[in-house]
């Protein structure tokens, strides 16, 4: 018997959690056909020797919303091992919209989530109304991998209400209008609903995205809806007010009686993993579905010569509006770099906390797990310079290329281990798609490959990979992915486990009209299959688009 493809020889790990076991994998016409010993040739074969051969991940927290308009390719998560990314998170989608609020939603996209307005609104056919529009749009652009979304909160609020969704509250003929809105898109295909608490997610005048404030029974009745069709309920929420979020997390699970999602981590303190831990237990008594995902490193601003500088100051100000050329030649020049010292050491000269602050390092992946004896701050300290002149002095010494990450989210990894120890939390919240010139954590499934299995242990390959595929296919809604299994949907990853990491980001110029964005490559991965089809190999894209738009209740 031939098959379309065979993946030979490798280990199999088949995201139930089971731990790897010698086999191999044929897929035929987008299938997965047999899992063990498969007698049958391949019309074409992978080598899987020394290899795991596992299921695609499942990205459940991005914005690629918009990038996919000119990157249907969805770099950098396809590097990654990445097959099916949930879009529409925290609130903010372009559908529903009205003609005349395309530039609204833009512009919101573009506070909330670092997106370039002018990018979004040339880089989309903008030919939609309704969420099943937005849906039918991507599916024209033939998407490299698989794409299920959420439909908004902020975007449901202003169809429905217009001017007053902002900072006004609903009557209860608008809540019904609103849950009405949201069954409709979940039934055009939708995976469930997103909403957005959190008060400094702002509109491009300042005020706080439509729905920060709404009453509680606004959620409730879009919950109803979103319950009754088995969707998903995602949510970005204000901490700051711990009882009342409490309350509305148990309630939203207990109105749709599944699943609810929603960000979360650690502070700097050690016991905030562990209490983490006996919150997210707290949450899910009484057998309600709450999962919560994390970044699974420090995160936050990335910081170089290349990237976001760290001072204010005129002459900081001349540095930053050069090209990467025109700023590596202004720092080579002994004078100006005397300039920028000064002015990095006056009162307010920084612009960051030097002490949560790391050298991402020379090599050929980043550094991510320095202690804090290796801060910029303490690096500073030890040669007895301003932290100023050792920003520039690595930066020099990597000819422009050493880049620093502000550790502002998840600082302690100790605290964020005790965390992951809990089955209520999955590792995610690369947010691909956003921030695009500011943060770059869409590496994390290689970097929980390469960390919390490789080097530290914390979870077996077996588990390591159930948390990056069958569990998140679970929450998204999505039963015929995330395992191998005869039947299963042939997303697939071949990738060597000593060799699987990040590598370190880089800017480019490769949005519309030549915004700029972070990017990064992986190492390590031999091939990544989408629907049967050889998506990359070698960290390569093949040119096959083979992705699929996976809407709610229909088989892809």
């Amino acid at each position: 018997m031939s098959h379309d493809l065979v993946i030979r020889g490798g280990q199999l790990v088949d995201g139930t959690g089971r731990e790897p076991y010698a086999g191999d994998l044929a897929i035929d016409a987008g299938q997965i056909t047999e899992v063990g010993r498969v007698e049958g040739s391949g019309a074409r074969e992978i080598d899987a020797e020394g290899h795991l051969v596992t299921p695609g991940f499942v990205d459940i927290h991005t914005h690629l919303d918009a990038q996919i308009g000119w990157d249907p390719d969805l770099t950098p998560v396809s590097w990654h091992g990445v097959t099916t990314a949930l879009m529409g998170n925290c609130g903010v989608t372009f559908a529903p919209c009205k003609p005349g609020d395309r530039e609204l939603l833009a512009g919101m996209m573009e506070t909330v989530e670092d997106i370039p307005k002018d990018a979004i609104l040339g880089g989309l056919p903008w030919d939609w109304e309704g969420y099943g529009g937005y849906l039918d749009a991507v599916e024209r652009l033939r998407p490299g991998l698989n794409i299920a979304g959420l439909v908004g909160h902020c975007a449901v609020r202003f169809y429905v209400m217009g001017e007053r969704a902002v900072e006004e509250q609903a009557s209860e003929d608008e809540k019904r209008q609103m849950a009405e809105l949201v069954a409709q898109s979940i039934d055009d295909g939708a995976v469930g609903f997103s909403t957005n608490r959190f008060p400094p997610h702002v509109l491009p005048d300042g005020r706080s995205i439509p729905g920060t404030f709404a009453d509680a029974d606004e959620l409730i009745h879009i919950a109803r809806a979103v319950g009754a069709r088995d969707g998903l309920m995602q949510n970005v929420l204000d901490f700051s007010k711990i009882d009342f979020t409490t309350g509305l997390l148990k309630d939203l699970a207990r109105t749709t009686g599944g699943r609810v999602l929603f960000s979360f981590g650690v502070s700097a303190d050690r016991q905030s993993g562990r209490n983490g831990a006996k919150y997210l237990e707290h949450l899910c008594e009484g057998g309600l579905d709450i999962t919560a995902i994390s970044q699974p490193r420090g995160s936050g601003f990335v910081l170089g010569v290349q990237s976001m500088l760290p001072a204010r100051g005129e002459t900081w100000r001349r540095l930053r509006q050069q090209d990467f050329d025109g700023r590596l030649a202004m720092i080579r020049d002994d004078d100006t770099r005397a300039k920028l010292v000064e002015e990095a050491s006056r009162e307010g000269g920084s612009e960051l906390p030097v002490h949560q602050t790391f050298f991402m390092g020379r090599g050929e992946t980043p550094e991510y797990t320095a202690e804090a004896s290796q801060s910029l701050g303490a690096l500073a300290d030890a040669a007895d310079e301003h932290w100023s002149e050792t920003f520039l002095r690595l930066s020099l010494e990597t000819d422009g290329r050493g880049l620093f990450t502000f550790r502002m989210f998840n600082q302690n990894l100790d605290a964020l281990r005790d965390l992951f120890e809990s089955d209520r939390v999955f590792p995610s919240l690369g947010d691909a798609g956003a921030h695009v010139s500011q943060i770059m954590d869409a590496g994390w499934a290689s970097f929980v490959l390469s960390h919390w299995v490789r080097e530290v242990g914390l979870y077996s390959m077996g588990e390591g990979i159930r948390r990056l595929t069958s569990a998140p296919a679970r929450v998204i809604g999505l039963r015929d992915r995330g395992t191998l299994a005869v039947g299963m949907k042939a997303d697939v990853n071949v990738f060597d486990p000593d060799e699987v990491a990040e590598c370190q980001p880089e800017l480019v110029h490769d949005f519309p009209g030549g915004a700029p964005r972070l990017i990064q490559r992986a190492k390590g991965y031999k091939a990544t299959i989408v629907n049967g089809q050889v998506s990359l190999e070698d960290g390569e894209h093949t040119g096959a688009r083979a992705g699929r738009v996976l809407r709610h209740g229909a088989s892809a």
